[in-house]
């Protein structure tokens, strides 16, 4: 053979394999991470549930489901999740400190959440949690967030509540048997603790921080520099379950069965707390940014620059002027 046509054959092969990499590339699916029973999160569910993610073309992997954000943001670092739907606390804080490089693209919710004390207790104001023991899902969750902001309201020194972490999941539970006094949670865990005849709500995040932002839509940076026209994709899909479920809350609250396992009356009663929406709040997330730094969780030089860095609002952007 000669070499001019070894030169060739070589030169197909090449092309064929590069053409083969960037099609299995292509074809890779969108591994995506979510908050376990987090009706928060219920724009995931739905874009799941009513094809959102395949009428814009994507393969979409459902990569992990997380009891609360920090371990969410654990498999972001090892780099397991491409995006997800995780608390906007933790993900600043997991960003600040160099533990994973993502991105938000979209806010999922606003409000939502609920500090929650037995049915039969006789404490009534946040300052009677003073020795007492509450649970919080993490350390620099969103709900630790706001359990600390409320206690700052109240002037009672964080340091003299006993805070402990508890998964939402478990928190009923300890509650109904006594080892916390309190918990705060995202929902449907205050709801659920209502039907259950187990707790009755001291305080909802609303009253705590009137239309405070919780949680966010977030993309790996590698996945994004590599497959921005997908990122653009699942935010256009997001956009669609958001607008699906304000505009269609018995069915979406049919998904929220589905997805979060609670019966009606507790995803009703939990959606009632939560506001779905997809517009960024820059001025939420530097108060978080403010209040992390205050606790010790986080250590950032210039603000601004960092929220620049964080908050990525171009795509939501082209998509909704589209």
């Amino acid at each position: 053979m000669s070499s001019r046509k070894t030169g060739v054959m070589a030169l197909t092969v090449i092309f064929l394999l590069a053409l083969f990499a960037g099609n299995a590339w292509a074809a890779k699916p969108v591994r995506i991470g979510y908050l376990q029973a987090d009706i928060h999160q219920l724009a995931c569910w739905v874009a799941l549930e009513k094809g959102f993610y395949k009428e814009q073309g994507l393969d979409v992997q459902v990569a992990g489901i997380f009891k609360a954000g920090p371990e969410e943001m654990s498999a972001f670092a090892a780099g397991e999740l491409d995006m997800g739907y995780v608390g906007e606390a933790p993900a600043t804080t997991a960003v600040a400190n160099g533990a994973a490089k993502v991105q938000v693209l979209a806010q999922v919710n606003t409000e939502g959440s609920a500090l929650v004390v037995g049915k039969k207790s006789s404490i009534a104001q946040v300052t009677q949690l003073t020795g007492k023991s509450v649970a919080v899902p993490g350390h620099s969750t969103v709900q630790d967030f706001l359990l600390r902001k409320a206690l700052d309201q109240n002037k009672v020194p964080a340091d003299q509540v006993k805070i402990i972490v508890v998964k939402p999941p478990e928190m009923i539970g300890a509650l109904r048997t006594s080892q916390i006094v309190a918990f705060i949670a995202w929902e449907p865990y205050p709801a659920k603790a209502q039907t259950m005849g187990v707790g009755k709500v001291l305080a909802t995040s609303a009253q705590i921080w009137p239309g405070h932002p919780c949680c966010v839509l977030v993309a790996d940076q590698k996945f994004l520099k590599a497959r921005p026209e997908d990122a653009r994709k699942m935010v256009a899909a997001h956009v669609k379950a958001t607008d699906f479920i304000n505009n269609n809350p018995e069915a979406a609250l049919m998904i929220g069965v589905k997805y979060s396992g609670m019966d009606s009356e507790t995803v009703r009663l939990a959606m009632n707390n939560v506001n779905y929406t997809y517009k960024i709040s820059v001025e939420g997330e530097r108060e978080y940014v403010s209040l992390l730094a205050r606790q010790g969780y986080i250590k950032i030089k210039d603000v601004d620059a960092f929220i620049g860095r964080f908050l990525n609002c171009k795509i939501l952007e082209a998509v909704l002027a589209k």
